[in-house]
């Protein structure tokens, strides 16, 4: 997708503050230096030309990108993705040079790297110091650093001596603050939150986010407000219920099975139906390294706030199939028409003021996800959560439950 088109996504969504995404790739890198010019004197980018504008507000992008390491440690195979952050063209494209040497650039935006966690930080921190790792979506099964698959039980095991450079942790989509909460070891990281987009759909641009509030909008002071997790500078995380996400209880996609972690502890991690390892999932995993209750938080941290987006919101208010009807779509851009940008609409917009735009049913069910009186049955082994508005809930079946076999749950998922 082009620069221009990305940017008017972006304000639709609500963001002054967007990630590159994939500098290492070759061809989107050359894109990004035909596309961008740095903002003086910040680290930022803006479009170089021709980038739709609406009156008192600008995207600004940051350079960014993710990548896989793939090593051995103490005879297991462990893969982590990394988010990078770093300043400049200048010093992406020297980070480039130095990752070429352990991984083809070309294969894929994200690419696959021969070499450690701690290699890869040292790489990293040798370009500049003003750069940043940050250990991407830490609990998912897969490719992450608390993984079930392939992680690890501690940071410190997996960044060895770097792990002074890593200031910061992502939630990913099946977790939030107060799931990593729990695990006192993660106090002094500060947690972050992004939507991880690597779709071609730009819907999911900013499905999560961090809210800063900074005098100026520059890299270094992103930095910094990320590195002191001050809540007067870092305000909040923007995030999905956890429950939504695709691997928050455990399960087996293929047996439609899903389960919490008590549950799935007593069948000691095995599927009823066919007798094969369930995926274990997010909630699960927190459990099992968790020193701390549940409801526990600790002092002077960022805050949260948990939302969904706004199309499947009104999608499951429509009864729609897809979000690709007309209708949907009609009622999003009536919205977005109304109050400017989607998380205008999630955080601020009354209810009296979106009913007279729109089906009342729309208005009163974004309210109820921002007051988070909506349920959502969990995600599970790469199937996201379903949304169950209030008037629904006596029409499911209570849960925790293992699900059993019948009609394939539909979620923004089938349409992405």
């Amino acid at each position: 997708m082009e620069i221009k088109e990305i940017t008017r996504f972006a304000e639709i969504k609500g963001l002054n503050l967007l990630g590159t995404g994939d500098f290492t790739h070759p061809k989107w890198f050359k894109e990004l230096l035909e596309n961008l010019r740095e903002a003086p004197e910040t680290g930022l980018y803006v479009p170089s030309e021709g980038s739709p504008r609406k009156a008192g507000f600008s995207v600004r992008y940051m350079i960014t990108g993710e990548v896989s390491t793939v090593f051995t440690y103490e005879g297991s195979v462990k893969k982590i993705h990394h988010l990078i952050l770093t300043p400049s063209l200048e010093t992406a494209a020297q980070i480039n040079d130095r990752l070429a040497r352990y991984g083809d650039l070309e294969a894929d935006g994200r690419p696959t790297l021969n070499m450690t966690a701690s290699q890869l930080v040292e790489e990293i921190m040798e370009v500049s110091a003003q750069n940043m790792v940050i250990p991407a979506h830490v609990w998912t099964p897969w490719f992450s650093l608390f993984g079930a698959f392939s992680g690890f039980d501690r940071i410190e095991d997996c960044y060895q001596d770097t792990t002074r450079h890593i200031w910061a942790i992502e939630t990913g989509l099946s977790s939030d603050p107060p799931m990593n909460w729990r695990l006192s070891s993660l106090d002094r990281f500060t947690l972050v939150s992004n939507s991880d987009s690597h779709s071609p759909w730009p819907w999911r641009i900013g499905r999560e986010a961090n809210v800063f509030n900074l005098e100026r909008l520059t890299y270094t002071d992103v930095i910094e407000a990320i590195k002191g997790k001050n809540p007067e500078r870092f305000l909040y995380t923007i995030e999905t219920d956890p429950a939504y996400g695709k691997y928050h209880w455990t399960g087996h996609r293929a047996c439609n099975v899903s389960l919490p972690p008590s549950e799935a502890i007593r069948l000691g991690g095995i599927c009823p139906v066919c007798r094969r390892a369930l995926t274990k999932g997010v909630e699960q995993r927190v459990e099992e390294l968790a020193d701390r209750p549940v409801g526990y938080r600790p002092r002077g941290v960022p805050g949260y706030k948990h939302l969904l987006p706004l199309s499947e919101i009104i999608s499951v208010v429509l009864g729609a199939s897809s979000l690709s009807q007309k209708r949907v779509w009609k009622v999003y851009n009536t919205l977005i028409s109304k109050f400017g940008n989607e998380y205008k609409v999630l955080l601020d917009a009354s209810y009296e003021e979106m009913a007279e735009a729109v089906d009342p049913k729309v208005a009163e069910a974004i309210i109820q996800v921002r007051e988070e009186r909506v349920k959502v049955i969990p995600g599970y082994d790469g199937v996201y959560g379903q949304i169950i508005l209030p008037e629904k809930d006596e029409e499911v079946e209570s849960y925790p439950r293992p699900r059993v076999k019948g009609p394939k749950q539909r979620t923004l998922a089938d349409f992405m």
